[in-house]
């Protein structure tokens, strides 16, 4: 089972494609980020009067799904590809169904370049998140909720993930001299594995005093046994991602902080990207997204101006399209 959607102009709904539209594969929508991230594709989509087919996997971990979905999409001959895979090889094999010479914007989660241009395939930019700056922001809030010393856990994705991995290895850079990394725990990215995982640390009596988690959903699973333990607010937890709900849990004090990644910024760059390929226009080879930590302190500002960044950010792909 697939989530299958097409916009057109003025929100028009139909089965059929014409020259100028885009195919995008994401990650599963029942995680937040990716919902919102698909939220800001199609909404630029439109925008800028192009249609776009959308699909996505049942499951996080659904890779043979999520490869089957670009192989019967590419099949719409679509100008332009966005595609957001689960890991770095799953959609390899698949890219040989898309058009030879058929732009293809990689999102949020990077495709192993090698492996591409092995089948015969170029990605044309990566867009997305930093991850090591990311997680170094993340230890930078680590260290100011903790004594010099600590000793913090981490709660990581799926084992092998690139972004999960980078966040974590930020984390760890970033704790050098003022805490210490003790263990690290894989949660697949899964809210109630994270509460498991922390509830594990509990009985276990494990000396941990604050949590980083690789996302917010895993951040919210920590939150979640800590209250279930009678200990709400009581250990510093450090998300990625500031999806609404981990802002709430930042505004009341449940989370020390989180990452802002702005998934609909990421949305709407993959498009943008798209449509100055579309144009045989150049692209970089890295579109670099912006983040943002968020505490108590920024909070309230940050959810004003969401979805799009508190901070003034300059799109590098406005100049491409307004030439």
């Amino acid at each position: 089972m697939m989530a299958w959607s097409v916009v057109g102009c003025g929100g028009e709904h139909a089965s059929t494609t014409r020259g100028q539209d885009l195919g995008a594969v994401v990650e599963a929508l029942d995680d937040p980020f990716i919902r919102t991230m698909s939220d800001g594709l199609v909404a630029t989509a439109r925008d800028r009067q192009l249609r776009v087919a959308l699909e996505a996997p049942v499951g996080v971990q659904d890779t043979a799904g999520q490869a089957s979905a670009l192989e019967s999409l590419a099949t719409t001959r679509a100008a332009c590809y966005v595609l957001n895979p689960i890991d770095r090889a799953n959609l390899v094999q698949s890219l040989p169904a898309i058009s030879p010479g058929t732009p293809i914007v990689n999102i949020e989660s990077p495709i192993d370049r090698r492996a591409a241009n092995a089948v015969n395939r170029e990605i044309a930019t990566y867009v997305g998140t930093n991850n090591l700056a990311a997680g170094r922001l993340a230890a930078d809030a680590m260290a100011r909720v903790v004594r010099s010393g600590a000793q913090v856990a981490v709660i990581a994705g799926i084992p092998g993930d690139v972004g999960s991995g980078a966040r974590r290895q930020g984390f760890i850079e970033g704790a050098r001299g003022r805490f210490e990394v003790v263990q690290t725990i894989a949660a697949d990215f899964d809210r109630a594995q994270a509460g498991f995982a922390t509830r594990q640390l509990l009985r276990e009596g494990s000396p941990v005093d604050g949590v980083f988690a690789v996302s917010d959903e895993m951040a919210l699973g920590v939150v979640d046994a800590l209250r279930a333990a009678g200990r709400a607010g009581g250990l510093p937890v450090v998300g990625v991602d500031g999806i609404a709900e981990a802002l709430r849990a930042v505004k009341r004090g449940a989370m020390s902080a989180t990452v802002a990644r702005y998934p609909y910024t990421i949305g709407q760059l993959g498009v943008e990207a798209c449509a100055v390929a579309i144009r045989q226009k150049t692209l970089p080879e890295t579109v670099q997204t912006p983040i943002q930590l968020v505490t108590r302190q920024n909070v309230a500002r940050v959810q004003l101006k969401m979805p799009r960044p508190l901070q003034r950010f300059d799109d590098p792909l406005l100049a491409l399209l307004d030439d």
